[in-house]
């Protein structure tokens, strides 16, 4: 077989290398994509959790804050208790940073106790700069910044915002830690300087040797506000949520695999027919029909093998490219701002190197069937192998019918895998239904072309060698039906993006000074600033928003509690159904679609443990609970009273009134203001005015940042565009291979049907008109393709919008088909298709044809 494989193959390969080259780019591009997606997403984790790591240091138990803060006296109760060894108190938060030159940065600030926090978290130790005081660490507005925030923040002299004020603070040293832009303060300096006087966030614990976590938590009985978490929380809740988008990417990238397999097929089919007559020699000197698929599948794995080298090479180089220019953040929202170092794997590397050689082999197993299978006599006559049998439709029926159970199945940790296999299995017994279906098209169209010459024989031939027609254009059905699946779930995205946008901007301005939701304790509205504000000339209505972070359960990411007027729930939010009657004394929440799945708050039920999280919060009687909310003093009762769709927040928000947010907690701080102007205002005048009425307030009308409904919903659209513009390209490359596989299938019958051409030839028939046979076989076997890619794609696409989305990102989308797209997609592959058959049935009019057919005389 090495002999062979050196001389026999070899020759082949170097003969027609640009053909060989083209399996092994289609190879390599496969591997490479779905390899640099692995390694730019193990970096950036890797990364992450390293940072996390170097912020939350390594106690044993971490007391975190469910909303806000909690009371400092905790901290006494905790650093006393026997079963401890060592606690660091902890108040973090986020804000702004504005440098001497006016550019804004988003910053956290972590204050702590420098006498305990280098035992705990050494990462935080402030080291003072050169020449600095003794007592530089407790000094009040002093800072020490990590080496993202120096970068971002040069210079000794900056300003931190709180509100819309901006407090002095300088730069006196660093700290080693990495990850986002981070400055440490001392807890007692941060506490005065922002006015959390008395507040902490998180506290760090070490235990005594032998200590149990389990009954030191129960010993403690913390109060509602406070909950208890394992030092790796963080990157592990990260980890999870950010796993179905790695995976889906991951899918998404090995989809140029899965058409790179039909490509190596289209190559060593080709190959195997323009040898067919070698293969028979070999046969008819000893050569078995075992050892001949052996053969084919070696070169097939050769092939492959050099496409996966090459795919791990230009993988590792695009990972590496993508960290450098865009970080570690693909898109998802998950690493944003951190910028990690290439982590390459030996194992992901084997994997993936081995899917590429597996893709290889798979692609060409049918080539090697065909020339273990080749008559020799018949073959070295030139009379081709007879034509194939259709496959059964039954089996067929059993692959979609088992593909419809497996899209019911429930995700499984998370990971819509039941859903992934069930596309599979769609596309395989769909495109193993081809000959079947193609038999039932042209079995009606034949009697409607029988006396038509060229149409009848084009028909006619798909009919007689369907099994034939369904290889050649199995390609063209796998890469179109995943087009069209992709634009059918694009589309239908999209267009429920654009409603939901249609329903949460209905303002004709909007106006912020808080970018994210982490900062929205620190960087606010005031109540007084809201009020002044609402009596501007030219504002008709004003509307609140406050956004706040919940951490419900530490082994997931905080959810977002919105507060709003919500007089009229249908009208505020995107509900999914009716709002339901709230029952009296229960307060009305309405939570997104991700809380029903992470947290089980369905409608109609009380959650109770967003009731456990505002038991610890003062209540505040100057407010008055919404109507029919009936919201007690104490040990509130929140009543799911409807779902609304939200693509703004993956992990989960809450929605509730206003009024009973204030009643329970007396926060009536701002986030986001609703501005509808009055007849005749103009933005650019009611913008000026915001400005002014800030800077007399604070000082910091600067702050201040606005947009129209107009600007946010065109920013929105054009951002979600360039999210998927990926998958356009992935449609046109998966075509492309799929029209090179009609190509290669074309040509290899066009050489196993010269004697036929040219006995049409002797028969009378022009050039033009067995030119215009070939191009009417393509027009008729691409035809059936088109049928088969658009149902199967449509059928594809139920399972992306209905399963996949729900169980990878929680949320609902309604299916909207873009018809004059997919139709135009269908006759572009027909179009392409005919013309490539015509191309390659060009040397079928030649004189080889005609002298062809002297070999039988």
């Amino acid at each position: 077989m090495l002999a062979l494989l050196s001389t026999f193959s070899w020759q082949e390969l170097l003969h027609h290398k640009w053909r060989n080259a083209a399996a092994v780019v289609a190879v390599m591009l496969g591997v490479a994509l779905a390899f640099s997606v692995q390694l730019i997403n193990a970096s950036a984790l890797t990364e992450f959790s390293q940072a996390v790591r170097s912020v939350n240091g390594q106690p044993d138990l971490e007391l975190r804050a469910v909303r806000g803060g909690f009371d400092e006296a905790v901290y006494a109760r905790v650093a006393n208790h026997p079963q401890v060894a060592l606690a660091s108190p902890v108040l973090e938060f986020s804000t702004y940073a504005v440098a001497p030159g006016g550019q804004r940065v988003a910053l956290r600030v972590v204050g702590v106790d420098a006498l305990v926090v280098a035992a705990l978290a050494p990462a935080l130790m402030p080291v003072p700069s050169a020449g600095a005081e003794r007592l530089a660490l407790l000094a009040p507005g002093a800072v020490f910044l990590n080496a993202a925030a120096r970068q971002s923040l040069p210079g000794d002299r900056l300003q931190l915002q709180s509100g819309l004020q901006l407090l002095d603070a300088r730069v006196a040293g660093s700290i080693s830690a990495g990850g986002a832009a981070l400055a440490v303060m001392d807890i007692g300096a941060a506490q005065d300087l922002f006015g959390r006087l008395g507040q902490l966030s998180r506290i760090d614990i070490r235990l005594q040797a032998g200590a149990d976590r389990a009954a030191f938590i129960s010993a403690l009985q913390l109060p509602p506000g406070i909950t208890a978490t394992e030092p790796g929380d963080d990157a592990q809740r990260v980890s999870n949520l950010s796993r179905a988008y790695r995976v889906n990417l991951t899918v998404l990238a090995l989809v140029a695999l899965f058409t790179g397999a039909f490509l190596v097929f289209s190559v060593l089919s080709l190959s195997v027919a323009k040898r067919a007559q070698q293969f028979a020699l070999l046969g008819v000197l000893g050569l078995t029909g075992r050892e001949r698929l052996r053969l084919v599948l070696w070169e097939s794995a050769l092939l492959g093998t050099v496409g996966s080298a090459a795919g791990i090479a230009l993988g590792t180089a695009l990972a590496a490219l993508a960290l450098r220019v865009l970080g570690g953040d693909l898109g998802g929202g998950y690493f944003s701002g951190v910028a990690p170092a290439l982590q390459w794997n030996a194992g992901a590397a084997a994997v993936y190197g081995l899917l590429g050689v597996a893709a290889a082999l798979v692609g060409g197993w049918w080539p090697a069937r065909a020339a273990q299978k080749l008559p020799p006599a018949q073959t070295l006559k030139g009379l081709g192998a007879p034509p194939a049998g259709g496959t059964p439709y039954r089996l067929s029926l059993l692959l979609v019918a088992a593909s419809g159970l497996l899209a019911l199945t429930p995700p499984v940790a998370g990971i819509a895998l039941g859903a992934y296999l069930s596309v599979g299995l769609l596309l395989v017994g769909g495109i193993s239904a081809l000959p079947w279906l193609i038999a039932l098209l042209y079995d009606r169209i034949a009697p409607h072309v029988s006396r038509r010459l060229l149409p009848l024989l084009a028909v006619e031939r798909a009919r007689r060698v369907r099994g034939s027609a369904a290889v050649a254009v199995s390609g063209v059905v796998a890469s179109l039906s995943l087009a069209v699946a992709l634009t059918v779930m694009v589309a239908s995205f999209r267009d429920s993006v654009t409603h939901w946008l249609d329903v949460v901007l209905p303002a004709d301005l909007y106006v912020r000074t808080a970018g994210s939701t982490a900062a929205s304790d620190t960087v606010f509205f005031s109540p007084a600033f809201v009020q002044a504000l609402a009596q501007l000339p030219g504002v008709a209505r004003l509307s609140t928003l406050r956004v706040s972070s919940l951490l419900l359960d530490a082994n997931q990411p905080a959810v977002a509690l919105i507060t709003r007027d919500l007089q009229d729930p249908a009208g505020s939010l995107p509900l999914v159904g009716s709002a339901l009657p709230v029952p009296a004394g229960h307060v009305a929440i309405y939570v997104s679609e991700p809380m029903v799945d992470l947290y089980g708050a369905r409608p109609g039920t009380v959650f109770s443990q967003l009731s456990r999280s505002f038991e610890a919060f003062p209540l505040d009687g100057r407010a008055s609970p919404a109507m029919n909310s009936g919201a007690p003093k104490a040990s509130p009762r929140f009543y799911v009273a409807g779902v609304w769709r939200d693509y703004a927040r993956q992990f989960g928000a809450i929605a509730m009134d206003r009024r009973d947010f204030e009643a329970l907690t007396g926060d009536r701080r701002v986030n986001d203001l609703a501005l509808w102007r009055t007849p005749g205002a103009g933005d650019a005048q009611l913008q000026q005015a915001v400005r002014a009425l800030a800077q007399a307030q604070s000082g910091s009308g600067e702050l201040i940042e606005f947009a129209s409904s107009g600007q946010i919903r065109a920013t929105s659209l054009r951002i979600f565009d360039r999210s998927f513009a990926v998958t356009y390209w992935l449609q046109a490359v998966a075509i492309a291979i799929g029209l090179f596989g009609v190509a290669a299938s074309f040509s290899a019958q066009v050489l196993a049907r010269r004697k036929e051409f040219g006995l049409l030839a002797h028969l009378g028939l022009t050039r033009r008109q067995i030119l215009t046979l070939v191009a009417g076989e393509g027009a008729a076997w691409t035809l059936a393709g088109a049928l088969a890619g658009l149902g199967l794609g449509l059928a594809v696409s139920l399972v992306l919008v209905h399963v996949v989305n729900p169980q990878s990102f929680h949320w609902t989308m309604d299916l909207a088909l873009p018809w004059a797209r997919l139709l135009g997609l269908c006759a572009a592959v027909m179009l392409a298709g005919t013309v490539t058959a015509w191309l390659a049935g060009r040397a079928a009019a030649g004189k080889d044809a005609v002298l062809a057919v002297k070999e039988d005389w």
